[in-house]
């Protein structure tokens, strides 16, 4: 393990690198007396909501018990696809071959409304269509990931390359991978920047942000209202909308036994020597890999640093930590790297759902949009925007993610031992083929 005091630099802090450029926002704006819509969560998700029902003449108040900004949205990678994962997702049980086509226009439709919102809207979100490319960890994974680089093309229309282990060195600037699949369509940006434009268009369109607001209680006033309680006072609504992903705490249990919080961890390293990157990562390419505990990894937007993000153990430890342990398997992917320095590491926490699908709808009067599985940035911010329309009484229809029954998760059955125990699987079965890769090397 290499010493501390040659791993981080004597910047480092364990905050996202995102909020160098955008940090989270203090919005202590009163809250108002009582709205058309209140909205439970400042991310992604829920600031769409806001843009849009408020472009719709709805008055909205969006309230985050932290600041602004400081929730799962800004903590992710950046990293934006389409149907990708329902497209090669055989495991979904229980949905008709009719519901899954709509998903998965739904889910590319949520990718085109991302790159529509940013340019028509011209938000500062630095996003780049640079392709994204998918390794292979043994032999085997590359048969597989060519067979559903062949799906990918034939459901999503999507260009994929499939990259022979002797030309991956042209795209990543390793010899870790078995060859792997490109794809050209899919992108990145930065997370908070993209944030921060939210916040704006938000503010732009009329809606209210509340940071320290913590919701206590939501009090049903008949049929037509709700009392809200927070931690900074009382205010009434006419709908609630919960978009807390994976920061959904105990308010509503029906919620909390629905999403379970699995956390993600990046470390950001200081800029690279000049021409690094070039030789590492000369397309600037989004890279993730074929492991069921993956490495994900990327250029900084403005190209100078790595970004790179795993799952360092089984259970939850502090970002310190993490950084020693994700610095040693970035190394492991790029030796180059070894002497590179470690200036930011972060956690987030991700919101998964029992059946891995994201779920739109009402219960019990509360609106919901929840379950962003890992897959958040484009299909959070196009769901915010559906349910928003349909909360200001523009659409009805709340489309394929909002049928079907929202069944429990990991969290309903064994909150403490679901992440751990699922993370110990995935590291039995990473350990497997990694033997499988010793007796190749």
């Amino acid at each position: 393990m290499r010493p501390d005091a040659l791993l981080f630099h004597e910047t480092f802090r364990c905050a996202p690198y995102w909020w160098d450029a955008a940090p989270p926002e203090v919005a202590p704006e009163p809250l108002p007396a009582n709205v058309d819509l209140a909205i439970v969560g400042s991310g992604y998700c829920g600031l769409s909501a806001a843009a849009e029902a408020a472009k719709h003449g709805a008055r909205v108040a969006v309230l985050d018990g932290a600041e602004i900004g400081a929730g799962g949205s800004t903590r992710s990678g950046g990293m934006v696809s389409s149907g990708q994962k329902l497209a090669l997702t055989n495991a979904i049980r229980g949905v008709s071959a009719e519901r899954l086509t709509r998903l998965m226009q739904e889910s590319m439709a949520s990718f085109d409304y991302l790159k529509g919102i940013i340019g028509d809207e011209s938000l500062d979100a630095d996003l780049r269509i640079t392709g994204r490319f998918f390794g292979a960890y043994t032999p085997t994974h590359f048969n597989v990931l060519r067979r559903q680089g062949q799906l990918l093309r034939d459901k999503t229309g999507v260009t994929v390359h499939v990259i022979e282990r002797d030309a991956q060195r042209g795209i990543i600037g390793s010899d870790y991978y078995y060859g792997g699949i490109l794809v050209d369509e899919y992108g990145g940006l930065h997370t908070a920047k993209y944030h921060r434009a939210l916040r704006d268009l938000a503010r732009r369109r009329g809606a209210t942000l509340h940071s320290h607001a913590a919701v206590q209680r939501i009090e049903r006033m008949g049929n037509t209202r709700f009392r809200v309680h927070t931690a900074r006072g009382v205010f009434d609504a006419r709908q609630v909308l919960l978009a807390t992903n994976g920061y959904t705490g105990p308010l509503l249990p029906f919620f909390s036994r629905r999403v379970l919080p699995v956390a993600s961890y990046q470390i950001a390293t200081e800029p690279l020597p000049e021409g690094l990157m070039d030789v590492l990562n000369p397309g600037r390419r989004m890279i993730s890999d074929s492991k069921r505990n993956l490495f994900y990894t990327r250029p900084s937007p403005d190209g100078t640093r790595m970004i790179f993000g795993s799952r360092p153990a089984i259970r939850e430890i502090d970002e310190r930590e993490a950084a020693r342990r994700l610095y040693a398997k970035l190394v492991q992917l790029w030796p180059a790297l070894r002497d590179v320095r470690v200036t930011h590491s972060w956690k987030g926490f991700v919101a998964m759902t029992g059946d891995r699908l994201a779920h739109i709808g009402q219960h019990d009067g509360v609106h919901y949009a929840l379950g962003c599985n890992g897959n958040g940035v484009a299909l959070m911010s196009y769901l915010g925007h559906r349910i928003g329309k349909h909360m200001a009484g523009v659409e009805q229809d709340v489309g394929a993610f909002g049928e079907g029954a929202f069944p429990l998760s990991g969290a309903g059955m064994a909150s403490t031992l679901a992440v751990p125990v699922g993370s110990a699987l995935y590291r039995i079965g990473d350990m497997w083929h990694g033997r499988v890769r010793a007796a190749l090397s």
